[in-house]
């Protein structure tokens, strides 16, 4: 059962740019350029989620004004899953611009029919140093089985404790928050539909098909 540490996105525009994605007939770019839009979207709406703190500017006039900071804006870490979630983070950089970024290049292995065969091979991993006043955001279009965050989120804590660790995907299933969230309870996860099924190689019904291979060509 899902509970209020999931969020779904629930604007217009997403759920218009997501049946985009899912269409068989959308090209390379548009499936890259809705990915980017999306990471926009979903940006934005994590920074809803940040204290909005109060304070005084003056004018060019000479009087004062009430204004406002999101102290939280300079303490983001984006985690790129590569290679699918690259058009991803390009879009929540555009709503995070002041984000440091880490890469941990990993892939699934699915020699052989079963979710529960399904393992993962790292290649490369480089995350900055984690402050425990740092909101670090895990981005991959899907999450299916649950996997491969979970490889993620084990070596985002080898490198500190984080305030906030929240993932962000397009698409995710039931049977992969519930794997997220029952190993990791302080996990966060924001996505912009969840999705019925899982075939026996771990891909989401209905799904969009391969995220990296429908980005990248």
């Amino acid at each position: 059962m899902i509970d209020d540490r999931v969020k779904i996105i629930d604007h217009p525009l997403a759920k218009v740019i997501l049946t985009q994605l899912r269409d068989k007939n959308t090209k390379q770019i548009g499936f890259r350029k809705g990915l980017v839009k999306l990471g926009r979207l979903i940006g934005y709406e994590l920074i809803k989620t940040m204290k909005l703190e109060e304070f005084e500017v003056e004018t060019p006039l000479g009087m004062k004004a009430k204004g406002f900071r999101i102290p939280d804006l300079d303490h983001i870490i984006i985690i790129n899953v590569l290679r699918a979630a690259t058009p991803l983070v390009e879009g929540l950089l555009k709503a995070l611009p002041d984000a440091r970024q880490g890469i941990v290049a990993i892939k699934r292995i699915e020699e052989k029919p079963g979710i529960e065969n399904i393992t993962v091979q790292k290649f490369y991993v480089k995350i900055p140093t984690i402050n425990n006043n740092d909101i670090v955001i895990v981005a991959d279009p899907m999450l299916a089985t649950g996997s491969t965050i979970s490889a993620v989120i084990s070596e985002i804590l080898n490198a500190g404790i984080p305030k906030r660790l929240v993932v962000v995907s397009i698409i995710s299933t039931e049977y992969g928050i519930n794997k997220i969230l029952k190993t990791y309870p302080q996990v966060e996860i924001v996505t912009v539909a969840i999705d019925p099924g899982l075939n026996d190689y771990g891909y989401i019904l209905p799904g969009l098909g391969d995220a990296g291979d429908r980005a990248f060509g």
